[in-house]
């Protein structure tokens, strides 16, 4: 087996070759637009088969203490938690005079903050008017906790700043007694002793106004909160929409399944490690890619340059065998039919010049079974009659070079053989294996014939540096003369490979 240098050098190819990847992912698009279709049914039957529960909203406005304009919502997500607590719960609830558990009416209901001040309440029920007077229950609940908490924040505060006048005022009747009972003494001492406790007592005097000035403030910005937090957008029902709850859930389903459909597909490639380009295929199998064919023929809507393009391989593959005297064999690979209809087409084309033996090695009766007319040159022989028997008239062999292929009979139909093979079908090991067994069985490969090719493949699928077969007119047995001397055959110049572009281009 000969394999391009680019093949054989270690380190040439990618760890991943993103470009083989692409166009192996691509050509299962059946397997990931499958499941993208299942996961857009699956969203749309989930919004039909479970609808969301009934539900209620209702928006509260708080007012905080603390409040400051640059504030990041530190203060809303505190409301937040603390709507989610059991006292919350367990106090509307018992407005609601249920008996359920506080713990259990948890999961029915979420707070969301919308803004520093705004709270949104979002509960659920068993129908539309008990998730109504849910949201009710729950934020008269919230605003009365909210509310209580503040004034005892607001008189604690107040209490505390009480305790510290009551203090100074103490301190200041000390003071005074201190001034009224002193008598009157003349000294520099007893004038700066006397001055210290008129300062004192002014100080004492000033802190005291502030600790009262204080504490009211406390008092009065309490009615401020107590006003500022109530509902402000009274408890409502919640409307679905079945419409577009379906297209959003089959968006959203569609946008998994294909996620996990392309997913899926690139792993199943990678491990797969199914050549699907040119260039591996034939560095695979160590033989140039000849020619390109769709994996079926003969429909009415299919473009004229592909039947074009299979008139053409079928023309050159006859002057292949035409011009030389061993025996030709199709081997195919993932594609049996469709190299019984090449090999038919081909035998078709040389019965031209006289009765044409098709020895039929392929695993299944894709030629045996063919009707065939008294006066038809083309004769289909069965597998065992195609190894045990002599054939005077011109022979060519289609056999199979898949898993169970039994190797040692492939001399039978071909001592030189074109490789059919659809991309994308065996794996790199068994391409080379496919190679290594003809190698050994001294069965030159003139080329492979390339079934369903990736549409937009662009690689070059010849090996420049690789052994030149007899479809590029060298290395090839001539043909015996009438008195057994070898007739030398011309040489003939490298054929490009006959490709069948995707687009309007012309063929290359």
């Amino acid at each position: 087996m000969t394999t391009s240098r680019t093949a054989d050098a270690p380190g040439a190819a990618p760890l991943l070759d993103l470009q083989s990847l692409v166009a192996a992912v691509r050509r299962r698009r059946r397997l990931w637009s499958s499941m993208a279709l299942l996961g857009l049914l699956v969203g749309a039957a989930v919004a039909v088969l479970l609808p969301p529960p009934p539900a209620a909203v209702t928006t509260v406005l708080v007012a905080h203490q603390e409040d400051q304009p640059n504030d990041t919502g530190t203060l809303i997500r505190t409301d937040v938690e603390l709507l989610g607590t059991t006292r919350i719960a367990g106090r509307a609830l018992r407005s609601l005079h249920s008996s359920a558990d506080p713990e259990d009416f948890l999961r029915d209901y979420r707070g969301t903050g919308v803004t520093n001040n705004l709270l949104r309440i979002d509960v659920t029920g068993e129908d539309e008017a008990q998730a109504v007077a849910r949201a009710e229950a729950l934020a008269d609940a919230f605003v009365a906790d909210h509310v209580r908490r503040m004034r005892e924040t607001a008189e604690a505060e107040a209490k505390a700043l009480l305790d510290q006048r009551d203090r100074m005022r103490d301190e200041l009747a000390r003071v005074n007694t201190s001034i009224g009972g002193r008598s009157p003494e003349s000294g520099p001492k007893a004038s700066a002793r006397i001055e210290s406790l008129f300062a004192r007592r002014a100080e004492l005097n000033s802190r005291i106004a502030d600790f009262d000035q204080r504490a009211a403030e406390a008092r009065t910005g309490t009615p401020r909160i107590v006003a500022g937090t109530q509902i402000v957008d009274a408890p409502r029902a919640v409307h679905h929409s079945l419409p577009a709850a379906a297209a959003t859930d089959a968006a959203i389903g569609l946008a998994l399944g294909l996620a996990l459909g392309l997913a899926v597909a690139a792993v199943g490639a990678v491990v797969a490690d199914r050549p699907v380009l040119r260039r591996e295929i034939a560095a695979n199998l160590g033989a140039s890619v000849l020619a390109e064919l769709p994996l079926r023929t003969g429909r009415l809507w299919q473009p004229k340059r592909k039947r074009a393009a299979h008139e053409r391989l079928t023309a050159t593959l006859a002057r292949t065998v035409r011009g030389s005297a061993e025996p030709l064999s199709l081997l195919e690979l993932g594609c049996a039919r469709r190299t019984g209809v090449l090999a038919l087409d081909l035998a078709g084309t040389l019965a031209a010049d006289g009765p044409v033996a098709v020895l039929d090695g392929l695993p299944g009766p894709y030629l045996t079974n063919r009707r065939r007319q008294p006066d038809d040159p083309v004769v289909p022989v069965g597998g065992e009659r195609a190894a045990g028997t002599e054939h005077p008239e011109r022979r060519l062999g289609v056999g199979s070079v898949a898993p169970g292929t039994a190797w040692t009979d492939l001399r039978h139909l071909g001592t030189r053989t074109v490789l059919v093979v659809r991309a994308g079908h065996g794996s790199a090991a068994w391409l080379h294996t496919v190679a290594r067994q003809l190698a050994d069985q001294h069965i030159p490969v003139l080329g492979v014939v390339l079934i369903d090719p990736d549409p937009r493949d662009r690689t070059d699928g010849t090996l420049w540096d690789g052994t030149h077969t007899a479809a590029r007119g060298r290395n090839e047995r001539p043909a015996a003369g009438r008195n057994g001397t070898a007739v030398p055959q011309p040489e003939r110049l490298p054929v490009p490979a006959a490709r069948v572009p995707d687009s309007d281009q012309e063929a290359r």
